[in-house]
C-alpha cells in the first residue's frame, strides 16, 4: 500500500461517489441529459462534464482550447470562465460519448490515486492555479463530486447517499466555513453563540462562538442561551450553504429559527459559503 493512511478515506469517499454517479447516468436517454439541475445554469450533462473536466485536469491532461459563447449570463469573472470551458466544450456530446468518457476518466483517475505515494501535506497545484496541500485537494474533490452527485440525484429524482462517506466529508468541509459566515459575514456580536441543529440522514449539532476579538470558532458543545438557533434538515442545510436554494424559498417545516431575528436574517443573507 503506497497511499498514506490519512488520505485513504478521501480516496474511498471519492470513489464511492463518482462510481455512484457513473451508475446513475449510464442508462439515461438523450433527453434526460438535458434536464436542469439546482446547480445554477447547468444541466445534467453540464454537471457530469464539469466533473470529467476537473478530474482530467488533475490527471495532467492539457486544457482544451475553446472560446465561450458571448451570451452565457453566468460568466461574470475569470474563475467562472475557467470552470465553464470544459463544460461548454461537451455541450453537444451524445449520451454514449458522455458515459464512455466518464467511465474512462474514472479508470484513469482511480489508477492515479491507487499509486499516490506523497504525504498529505505535500504541496500540489490547485485546480485553476495556486498551491494547496494534497489532503486539501482530495478533500475538495470529495466535496465537489458528492455535492454534484446530489445535484444529479435531485434532478433525476433518484435520492440517496445522504449519509455516505462523501456526505460526512462534505459536512466537515462546510462546517469549517461556518465561523467565517457567522463572525465575518453576518457580523455576530462578540461573546455571542449561534447553534446549528441539523437532523435527517446525517444528524449533528454545532455551535459557532464569537470571541471578544470577533473571531469565530466552532465546536460540538451545547450552548446555553445562544443568540440564534437554526433547526434544519441535512439536505436543506446542504442546499442553502451551496447556493442551491434561497432561505426565502424554504418552508417552515424544513428551516426554523429561534432567537435574534436580525442576526438570523444576516446569517441567512450570507448563507452560501461554497458552490
Amino acid at each position: 500500500m503506497t497511499v498514506h493512511s490519512k488520505l485513504q478515506p478521501y480516496i474511498d469517499a471519492w470513489t464511492h461517489s463518482i462510481e455512484s454517479i457513473n451508475e446513475m447516468v449510464a442508462p439515461l436517454t438523450e433527453g434526460e441529459w438535458n434536464r436542469p439541475t439546482e446547480c445554477p445554469f447547468w444541466s445534467v450533462r453540464d454537471v457530469v462534464s464539469h466533473i470529467i473536466g476537473f478530474e482530467c485536469e488533475l490527471l495532467g491532461d492539457p486544457r482544451p482550447i475553446h472560446t465561450l459563447p458571448s451570451d452565457l449570463r453566468h460568466i461574470v469573472d475569470e474563475k467562472a470562465r475557467y470552470t465553464e470551458v470544459p463544460v461548454d466544450i461537451r455541450r453537444h456530446h451524445t449520451a454514449p460519448e458522455m458515459t464512455s468518457e466518464l467511465e474512462y476518466t474514472i479508470i484513469r483517475r482511480s489508477r492515479q490515486l491507487r499509486n499516490e505515494s506523497r504525504q498529505p501535506d505535500a504541496v500540489v497545484r490547485a485546480i485553476g492555479g495556486g498551491e494547496i496541500t494534497l489532503e486539501d485537494q482530495l478533500w475538495s474533490r470529495v466535496f465537489d463530486v458528492w455535492v454534484h452527485e446530489q445535484d444529479l440525484r435531485r434532478a433525476l429524482d433518484k435520492p440517496g447517499n445522504l449519509a455516505s462517506p462523501g456526505a460526512v466529508l462534505a459536512r466537515d468541509y462546510l462546517l469549517r466555513l461556518l465561523p467565517g459566515l457567522v463572525a465575518d459575514d453576518a457580523k455576530a456580536a462578540p461573546g455571542s453563540a449561534v447553534v446549528f441543529d441539523v437532523h435527517g440522514p446525517l444528524e449533528f449539532m454545532r455551535t459557532v462562538r464569537v470571541d471578544a476579538e470577533g473571531r469565530g470558532t466552532i465546536d460540538s458543545a451545547v450552548s446555553l442561551g445562544p443568540a440564534v438557533t437554526f433547526v434544519v434538515d441535512w439536505e436543506t442545510f446542504l442546499r442553502l450553504l451551496t447556493g442551491r436554494v434561497r432561505a426565502a424559498a424554504v418552508g417552515d417545516d424544513r428551516l426554523k429559527t429561534e432567537g435574534d431575528d436580525e442576526l438570523a436574517r444576516a446569517i441567512l443573507a450570507h448563507v452560501t459559503v461554497a458552490r
